[in-house]
């Protein structure tokens, strides 16, 4: 699943990251791995924090329920780019907001898709958990509510 989700980072980072001359050749590679792992992050935290009906209100609903989900991973990946690829904090801020809102519509499309079993939303906070425990009783439970 950590695979795929970068896999689709890579592939709408053309304007963000690829075609940014704020960042380095060097360093598009490692960027795109630190957006996958701020949204992995995030994700995580909400889980941890008791916010698993959230996170299937965002999944469920296209994305549109929870705004600041998707600003949490803006602004952490912002901070990354800024502090460990030295990005002045308004051009990391500019290319945060190009590309975490972007994936993760695409990561909500597949979430729902047949298609793509890593995406489907069981799987997805299953893995998110570290495997730790099977979620399907909650996540049944969380999607009727």
């Amino acid at each position: 699943m950590f695979g795929k989700l970068f896999l689709l980072v890579k592939n709408n980072s053309g304007t963000a990251v690829i075609n940014n001359p704020a960042i380095p050749v060097k360093h598009h590679e490692s960027v795109m791995i630190e957006a996958s792992s701020a949204i992995i992050e995030v994700l995580k935290g909400q889980m941890e924090n008791g916010k698993l009906k959230d996170l299937v209100k965002y999944f469920r609903s296209s994305g549109v329920y929870n705004q600041s989900l998707v600003a949490s991973m803006v602004s952490r990946f912002a901070n990354r780019l800024n502090t460990f690829y030295h990005i002045d904090p308004v051009q990391a801020m500019i290319t945060a907001k190009t590309l975490i809102p972007v994936v993760m519509i695409e990561l909500v499309k597949a979430s729902k898709s047949e298609q793509v079993k890593e995406f489907g939303l069981k799987n997805m906070l299953t893995k998110l958990n570290g495997n730790r425990a099977d979620l399907s009783l909650l996540l049944d439970r969380a999607m009727v509510a």
